[in-house]
């Protein structure tokens, strides 16, 4: 006999727990010492250094020309708002 579920025999596969397994202590890192995990640490650094794409020259001369205009212009905007406030504080405080 079946309910909505599924059959009263037969357990649903999220109701049972798997005992069988043993839960390891520290997996693979559990069983290096400290100067093989730095090494290994460095090792990952330079292989994901060399995945990243850099820019070239001409990309890196457009960026950084950007940047600074934009921080001239912040800094512009800045002064401004900071002149005004100033003025209308000693407008109001005399």
């Amino acid at each position: 006999m079946t309910d909505a579920v599924g059959s009263i025999d037969m357990p649903d596969a999220q109701d049972e727990a798997p005992e069988s397994k043993k839960a390891r202590k520290g997996g693979k890192r559990g069983k290096k010492g400290p100067l093989k995990r730095l090494a290994l640490f460095y090792r990952q650094i330079v292989a994901e250094l060399r995945k990243v794409v850099w820019p070239s020259r001409n990309q890196l001369t457009t960026y950084t020309t950007v940047v600074i205009i934009f921080v001239v212009v912040m800094i512009g905007l800045v002064t401004v708002i900071d002149y005004g406030l100033s003025n209308a504080a000693k407008y109001v405080f005399g």
